[in-house]
């Protein structure tokens, strides 16, 4: 039996229109958005903004040209990061946060000398929020934490997050690549100022593309990294000022860009709160039957009750790697090691081997988590009975 269990890392199977419509771009449009007066560019220009305005309606924004194409959430946070911060600022994050996040920080505290305050997380993975309210200073610039955690897949509060950076004049950034497609999440109630998003994990999208929502007030005080072709204003040598070309030049991913919008369709198809329910349902019957195997250790809300899509375990005397390798050898496909946030295995004790992942998805089902747990427990006993 062949059971995906790695959707944090990137989902699979894709629904079949996702497929089908990247196909027939490619088959029968194919043109360059921007960049001709023709009709397959044109086709290829509607496409981009309908994508636009698909996802401001998701995450609950009204503006489509404040939608901002990337390749992935890592280049859009970035963007984000790096356009926003001055020499002497300070920021604020957590210690559950991606790499896509932690390493921009770290870049502009050695590089423009902003001050850095990474709030750490309990061992469930939650960040505490007196502690963040404790650290907002008159200095504090910005805000960057991520919807959920991809170890652990712990549910930050970030309604409480954001209207604390609202009432503080902070600027707040989230990530929501654990997120997206998983839990609802309104820009304009949760009072971000900017929302990364990725194409390829729950909103069901192909790989190569992601991108970002800001608002008017981010958008002045941010600059571009990039400058290049855009299609407007090509006599001047300077980037345009307006958005989406601020921040978009070069070509477009026209394909992964109607990938995306083909997910996104699927997923209001079946709608969101059905796609939670089955994800939620999963997870705990996952969570409940790793829980009564003797010798797996799992990691993060051992309630259920504030978990995204994704657990992470080990099995004691084992180590993280071979576990996903007696995994694999069934059937089972998991990620190992430390899933590029060092900072949340610190956190939750299993640095520097790490962990291994499961993670779940809308495609995922009932008897495939069976397997999996009967692997496991076969495992865990035979691990046990080698040390007895």
């Amino acid at each position: 039996m062949e059971v995906y269990l790695d959707n944090s890392s990137t989902t699979f199977p894709k629904p079949k229109q996702v497929i089908d419509g990247m196909y027939k771009h490619m088959l029968n449009i194919g043109g360059n958005a921007g960049r001709g007066n023709y009709s397959n560019s044109l086709e290829s220009n509607r496409c981009i903004y309908n994508a636009r305005e698909l996802i401001c309606d998701f995450f609950g924004y009204d503006s489509p040209s404040n939608v901002i194409f990337t390749s992935n959430v890592t280049v859009s946070l970035n963007i984000l990061i790096k356009g926003i911060l001055k020499d002497g600022d300070h920021v604020i994050t957590s210690s559950m946060e991606h790499n896509s996040v932690i390493r921009p920080l770290f870049f502009c505290k050695e590089n423009l000398r902003i001050n850095l305050d990474i709030i750490k997380s309990n061992s469930a993975g939650f960040m505490d929020i007196n502690s963040f309210r404790n650290k907002i200073t008159k200095k504090t610039k910005l805000v960057v934490i991520t919807q959920a955690s991809n170890v652990t897949g712990s549910i930050q509060d970030i309604h409480t997050i954001g209207k604390t950076c609202n009432e503080n004049g902070v600027f707040f950034i989230i990530d929501s690549s654990q997120g997206a497609g998983v839990l609802n999440i309104n820009m304009k109630n949760v009072k971000a100022n900017a929302i990364a998003f990725t194409g390829h994990k729950s909103l069901l999208g192909p790989q190569g593309i992601g991108g970002f929502i800001l608002d008017p007030e981010f958008n002045n005080s941010c600059s571009t990294l990039l400058h290049g072709g855009t299609g407007s204003l090509s006599f001047s040598l300077e980037q345009p000022d307006f958005l989406p070309d601020k921040f978009e030049c070069g070509t477009h991913n026209v394909p992964g860009i109607v990938g995306l919008a083909e997910g996104i369709k699927y997923i209001n198809h079946i709608g969101l709160d059905t796609i939670y329910t089955h994800n939620n349902y999963l997870i705990n019957y996952l969570l409940n039957g790793l829980l009564n195997i003797e010798g797996i250790i799992v990691y993060g809300d051992l309630s259920g009750k504030m978990l995204t899509t994704c657990i992470s375990i080990n099995i004691k005397d084992l180590d993280a790697s071979e576990l996903s390798y007696y995994l694999e050898c069934d059937g089972i496909k998991t990620r190992c090691g430390l899933h590029c946030s060092p900072l949340a295995h610190e956190t939750i004790g299993t640095y520097p081997n790490g962990t291994v992942r499961l993670s779940v998805s809308y495609f995922t089902t009932r008897v495939e988590i069976d397997y999996t747990l009967m692997i496991l427990n076969k495992i865990s006993t035979n691990t046990r009975n080698q040390y007895i």
